[in-house]
């Protein structure tokens, strides 16, 4: 990096065997005539939610939260409840596998051992914009993925993995923080012990004697979030390397192994924490601008003792207007509160990261005790550069069923990313009033 070169949005500090993309700076003139990029997330929890306590009502300032959708009260004038939608392709297929096949595609799904979904939303975005970022897109899990086939002859794979980059292939899924950090910043060899600030450290020292005090701070508290992160992630190696050794003395590997046996955090709520806060860097240093994250599967064993719930999550769901189950429900929306949150408190222009995002949070039922998927629970959180008005409770529950198909919606996301289908799943029109 010349000192006589102008800071644009493109500028990185460059390491060993890493680059480091900046977080909007006053300094970088060249913002001004060029559109921030838009991004889109999705965080995904399996088996439904506490019917009785999911509900909004009004709009901006006067909207009304219920219960389990308590804590995006902060925010919630930049989110949008959305109440009615579902895939019609997945509707009496049989429960769970075939409920969760193509939630993001709305592609008929296949039985037997041929596995046949369609290529998801989130993936289509990815391929329309992941050229200009490092990775097209992070695709990370809480929850361990399932093999072998359901009672009702669908493959676990449609249970285990919401994003598909073809009809027969899902994304793998990282459930370990470790991992996934390394993969961001291409820490590998001798460099997994080493800082990444440590790496970019004499390019550091020459950008900030080019940008403002003002600036300076900024890059500041960026670091220190990105050290943060980083440090927790050192911990979480250190975990995954002694189950790894276990796993080898016992000649199988950790992945077979329970939890925390196998590596991951034993509390779930450091462990989607940390996976949301790796999102947040991602989108904020450019690293990519398509993520999802899956906090329980469907059929998911999770374990939520901190939330005073003595089943699983799976079997928890089967009494899903119990309390416990609600404090499950509520707990999945706090975590996408809090990554809402941390992407809404990251300044980029006149705005901020969550303002030119679209995060999504959506489960593959209803009511879990029913296996009813006729209509999804449903967040939208971000403006998307302007091209989403937020603040709102949208109810499509007395519209007709083709205007209920959540594949409209992802028309209607994909027109905003510039990707204009005809037809997309079993859906050829928008969302109305989006």
């Amino acid at each position: 990096m010349s000192i006589n070169q102008k800071l644009s949005r493109r500028t990185v500090l460059r390491g060993a065997g890493c680059t480091v993309a900046l977080p909007w700076l006053e300094s970088m003139q060249a913002f001004g005539s060029t559109p921030a990029p838009k991004r889109f997330g999705v965080m995904f929890m399996g088996c439904g939610v506490n019917e009785n306590q999911w509900s909004s009502e009004g709009d901006g300032a006067e909207m009304k939260l219920s219960k389990s959708l308590s804590p995006l009260e902060p925010i919630k004038q930049k989110v949008n409840v959305i109440e009615g939608l579902y895939v019609p392709s997945l509707v009496g297929q049989g429960i769970h596998p075939g409920q969760t096949g193509s939630i993001l595609s709305g592609a008929r799904i296949a039985r037997g051992a041929v596995i046949q979904s369609g290529v998801s939303v989130d993936q289509m975005i990815a391929n329309k914009v992941g050229a200009e970022t490092p990775q097209s897109s992070i695709v990370l899990a809480c929850d361990q993925p399932m093999t072998g086939y359901h009672e009702t002859n669908f493959s676990m794979a449609y249970s285990s993995h919401i994003s598909w980059q073809s009809p027969d292939s899902p994304v793998p899924v990282e459930v370990y923080p470790s991992l996934a950090w390394d993969n961001l910043f291409d820490n590998r060899g001798n460099l997994l012990n080493a800082s990444v600030l440590d790496r970019v450290k004499d390019e550091t020292a020459k950008l900030t004697t080019r940008i403002s005090s003002l600036d300076k701070s900024k890059l500041d508290e960026y670091f220190t979030s990105v050290r943060e992160v980083e440090k927790r992630v050192e911990t979480m190696r250190k975990g995954k390397d002694a189950a790894d050794d276990a796993a080898k003395a016992r000649n199988t590997v950790a992945m077979t192994m329970d939890r925390p046996a196998n590596g991951l955090p034993e509390d779930l709520r450091d462990h989607s924490r940390l996976m949301c806060d790796i999102i947040s860097i991602a989108f904020q240093t450019g690293k990519t601008r398509v993520a999802s994250l899956l906090i329980s599967r469907d059929l998911s064993a999770m374990y939520y003792p901190f939330l005073d719930v003595k089943e699983g999550h799976h079997a928890a769901s089967h009494n899903n207007t119990s309390d416990g189950y609600e404090r499950i429900t509520r707990f999945h929306v706090e975590q996408f509160a809090y990554l809402a949150s941390k992407l809404d408190g990251m300044k980029e222009g006149e705005g901020t990261v969550l303002d030119n995002t679209c995060l999504m949070f959506l489960s593959n039922l209803w009511i879990g005790r029913k296996h009813d998927n006729t209509r999804l629970p449903l967040l939208l959180a971000g403006g998307l550069g302007g091209t989403l008005k937020t603040g709102r409770s949208l109810s499509y529950l007395k519209e007709s069923e083709d205007k209920r198909r959540m594949c409209n919606l992802y028309l209607s996301l994909m027109d905003r990313f510039d990707l204009k289908l005809e037809q997309f799943g079993d859906s050829r029109q928008r969302l109305e009033r989006l």
